[in-house]
């Protein structure tokens, strides 16, 4: 794809651009406006063969209108910009105009935008030398209802060479010497057109990043080509709330599978380090899972229950470890290790949860406090 370019040369630069005597005939040329951001719909000089079979610098503009739209319509150059080069032969806008409307458009440079960032961050593609591109075009004529005549063209693409595939995957046609471009501009040249169709991929094609103001199309002037740095791309607030790596990953990245992730390794370690409760070994992993931590916490309950029998039920002895390993369960599970601060229990929560069988459940009294109640003087007396 190629939708903006950039074009400040003077008219007598476009016959050398292509290789041609600097003395030619011009048509049009004072509606040309040099310009740092041309859109389609402006006007730009091509250079095509005249009915003398002689050069001509014909000024048009740019998004193609075949001579078979309606008269009535609304010219739209946002339309017909691009001509697929595999195509050319297929659609009649374009095979019907192939042999005899070929014309070259001659160009500074042109931008094209890469779409893989957040945003999308426009690049300036040119020759190292900064002599000007010289790019395969097809023209075409068409009169609307008011009897005016207008003389509009399109860039041939396409695909993109090896080096710029990374930015997109098209770029214009350059014709890039003397044969190429006279061989395009000559009908009765026998050379196979598909040959001159292909990819520049010369090493004298440059690019670098520019402002994205220009995407504009009322934004000109020299910003629009100065190369400007590319910022540092900001963490997305999603990038926070993605999920730990499984254990295979983990495996993966250890015994170098996954170089992808090999720059994750210190997150994946202290995910696993995380993981590990109380004096287990990092190598334990097997033993951290949730059916083994429930197995282990049921039987840490058996066990306390038979020492409140052996003290006969005085829980006051007992500590209850398997709160806090509970507790520690419910923070593994939530992916946090602090249980510090939640790990305690009152007496009358560990009564109801390990009452003795035939004690009666219900609140403790403590120990200091046996002196009887007011409510105690309001109860009926017994006969």
């Amino acid at each position: 794809m190629c939708g903006r370019t950039s074009c400040t040369l003077r008219a007598d630069d476009i016959p050398r651009a292509c290789h041609l005597a600097n003395h030619h005939p011009t048509l049009q040329l004072d509606r040309y406006r040099p310009s740092y951001n041309v859109s389609p719909g402006s006007y730009l000089p091509v250079v095509r063969i005249a009915a003398d079979d002689a050069p001509l610098v014909h000024c048009m503009k740019w998004g193609l209108i075949p001579s078979f739209t309606n008269k009535s319509d609304k010219p739209d150059h946002y339309r017909m910009f691009n001509a697929r080069a595999e195509t050319l032969h297929e659609k009649p806008s374009f095979s019907r105009i192939l042999r005899k409307n070929r014309c070259l458009v001659v160009v500074d440079g042109f931008y094209e935008w890469w779409k893989g960032s957040s945003r999308k961050q426009p690049y300036y593609i040119h020759f190292k030398d900064d002599r000007p591109l010289v790019l395969a075009a097809l023209f075409d004529t068409w009169r609307n209802a008011e009897g005016e005549i207008f003389q509009t063209f399109t860039i041939v693409t396409t695909s993109s060479s090896p080096a710029l595939q990374w930015l997109h995957d098209r770029m214009p046609v350059i014709l890039g010497n003397k044969a190429s471009t006279h061989a395009w501009l000559n009908e009765s040249s026998n050379c196979n057109l598909d040959m001159l169709l292909k990819p520049y991929e010369e090493r004298d094609l440059v690019w670098y990043p520019v402002t994205p103001a220009m995407g504009k199309p009322s934004f000109d002037g020299p910003e629009c080509i100065k190369e400007v740095p590319l910022k540092a791309e900001t963490k997305q607030i999603s990038s926070f709330f993605t999920k730990k790596p499984a254990k295979s990953q983990i495996e993966n990245i250890k015994d170098g599978k996954s170089s992808s992730d090999c720059a994750n390794i210190d997150t994946i370690s202290s995910v696993k380090e995380e993981s590990t409760i109380g004096s287990r070994s990092p190598d334990d992993s097997a033993s951290l899972s949730w059916p083994n931590m429930k197995k282990e916490t049921e039987e840490t309950d058996n066990k306390v229950k038979c020492e409140l029998y052996a003290t006969g039920g005085d829980d006051s002895a007992i500590v209850p470890p398997v709160v806090q390993q509970e507790e520690c369960i419910s923070s593994v599970k939530r992916g946090r290790t602090d249980v510090s601060a939640t790990s305690k229990m009152t007496l009358e929560k560990f009564d109801e949860i390990y009452a003795i069988p035939g004690k009666k459940r219900g609140k403790v009294m403590k120990s200091s406090n046996k002196q009887p109640t007011l409510m105690c003087y309001f109860r009926k007396s017994q006969d």
